[in-house]
């Protein structure tokens, strides 16, 4: 499983790695019941902290996207549509808010972000 980890980014890289596993569910490239690589196999994959990839773990098992057996693994968990389409609905909301955020930052108006939007949109 690849996954990128960027120093320079502003997130924390246990959602880095979280959200990076996320999309790969969501976009069904990990099926339900496929293994995912052990926390310390995938801490020493990225050359992170063990601690680091826990977390990662542990946060995706409470949104319901993996569950763990002890002595066995994690894996991806069972999703139905609704649940997916929701889970989706929630990402898309975080990528508009940072989207909105950052926006601002520039001091790109509401005209101006919803124009791009709807260019980005239709292509």
């Amino acid at each position: 499983m690849q996954i990128i980890i960027s120093n320079s980014s502003k997130e924390p890289i246990y959602e880095q790695i979280l959200k990076q596993i996320q999309t790969k569910i969501l976009s069904g490239e990990l099926k339900e019941g496929t293994t995912l690589p052990s926390i310390r196999q995938l801490a020493k994959d990225l050359k992170i902290s063990v601690i680091t990839t826990k977390r990662a773990y542990e946060e995706l098992e409470k949104l319901g996207f993996i569950y763990s057996m002890v002595g066995k693994g994690s894996f991806v968990a069972e999703q139905n549509l609704d649940v997916i389409r929701e889970k989706k609905l929630r990402m898309i909301e975080e990528q508009l808010s940072a989207v909105i955020s950052n926006s601002r930052e520039i001091g790109l108006s509401y005209e101006e972000l919803q124009e791009l939007l709807k260019l980005l949109y239709e292509e």
